[in-house]
């Protein structure tokens, strides 16, 4: 199924040791893979996009597997909310480069892995030379721009893309392959408006579902490098873990599709985050809001303290969930809580005459909730920027950061 065949000359060539016929031998008496299997998987390669939720637990297991060389593209460092679901880093690393530590761990668990590491953000002037050397490419990312960039780049390389996506208790998993069925854009022409799907960092995500998605990506990367198997080309798998249901959709080429059609008229990568209309790279909160947020003023935690310091008359409203409101608040300093939902139908609660500072988590939905409300007369508004963390880090470090 994979565009490199490996010659039965190079895989006789392919040597497999005492001990690493030992450590797979549990591969090797299984006649769907054995020796040759072995082997191919020894001359595989396989690129894994980011080193988070989804790329934990592909990383580990496409080691233990033997995998001969795996690349990790990521740039983040380790942070205390990873823990939950990013089970390949912990607690040690945290505030550690995330490449560094998966590296260690994918070496502890197979130290005969090539390990290739590439501590930069993926885009679009550097995602061909880094996709090249690789057979298979499998999507761990949680942003669209991300996801279309790998996904064109796949089909004008002609790889393999194993995508899955996770958010709450909900998760995805296919393999687009143009050269044999159809890409991510024949699914998704279009991204979503800004706004619309929460990030994992803003709607959560329960820390098991990454491990199951994950397993089954690297499932689908060993079947494809292995030729065995039906294969999730031309599939979409829907996972509802809250309801432990399993969903199948057939998917199609389109025959229209601007990528991978017989004739494509996007031919070349491009800006994927002005096509998206929202940043690449999401862990960035802060710099993510300050690119989204347009005509809404920020205010800072600091100049937010000043001002009350001073005594003057400010309105604080609070967007999240009545459960975020559990974790931190600013009760103390009169803070309002009204859900981003039901923000406008309560409106009356509101006063548009008096000077109002709207928060949220980071930033994100306090903004939108500013631009809704602007659409209905309000003019006196500011957006916390960096929302209620960003004030528990400046300003009262006895708040927990979430």
């Amino acid at each position: 199924m994979l565009t490199k065949e490996i010659a039965p000359e190079a895989l006789a060539e392919i040597e497999l040791s005492h001990e690493e016929v030992q450590r797979y031998s549990r591969h090797l008496i299984m006649p769907e893979v054995g020796m040759t299997g072995q082997k191919k998987l020894k001359a595989a390669s396989v690129l894994l996009i980011g080193a988070g939720g989804l790329g934990s637990p592909l990383a580990m297991y496409l080691a233990a597997a033997g995998i001969g060389r795996i690349g990790l593209v990521d740039y983040d460092v380790v942070d205390y909310t990873n823990l939950q679901r990013q089970i390949i880093h912990g607690t040690k690393d945290v505030g550690r480069p995330k490449l560094e530590s998966a590296k260690a761990r994918i070496l502890d668990i197979n130290p005969h892995v090539q390990v290739d590491t590439y501590q930069v953000p993926l885009t679009s002037a550097n995602a061909l030379e880094i996709f090249a050397p690789y057979d298979v490419i499998i999507d761990g990312t949680d942003n669209f721009p991300t996801r279309y960039l790998t996904n064109d780049a796949c089909v004008l390389l002609g790889k393999p893309n194993v995508y899955g996506s996770i958010f709450r208790f909900e998760g995805q998993l296919s393999v687009f392959y143009a050269k044999e069925g159809p890409c991510y854009r024949c699914l998704f022409p279009e991204p979503p408006p800004p706004g619309l799907v929460p990030s994992c960092a803003e709607g959560g995500v329960l820390g098991i579902l990454p491990g199951t998605v994950g397993a089954m990506q690297a499932t689908e990367a060993i079947k494809l490098i292995l030729g065995i198997g039906e294969s999730m080309i031309g599939r979409l798998l829907l996972y509802d873990a809250l309801n432990m249901e399993f969903t199948e959709v057939k998917l199609r080429k389109n025959p229209n599709c601007p990528v991978c059609s017989e004739h494509p008229t996007l031919t070349e990568l491009i800006d994927y985050e002005q096509f998206c209309g929202m940043p690449a790279h999401d862990h960035s909160l802060y710099a993510a809001e300050e690119s989204d947020n347009g005509s809404v003023r920020q205010m800072s935690p600091q100049e937010l303290k000043s001002r009350l310091d001073a005594g003057e008359n400010l309105v604080i409203l609070d967007v999240r969930e009545r459960h975020e409101w559990d974790i931190s608040n600013l009760s103390h300093l009169g803070a309002k809580l009204i859900p981003k939902a039901e923000v406008i139908a309560r409106m009356g609660e509101l006063d548009t005459a008096q000077e109002m500072i709207v928060q949220c988590r980071t930033g994100v939905r306090s903004a939108a909730v500013i631009r809704e409300l602007q659409q209905h007369g309000f003019k006196k508004l500011w957006n916390l920027d960096g929302g209620i963390n960003r004030w528990a880090k400046e300003v009262e470090q006895a708040l927990p950061v979430y």
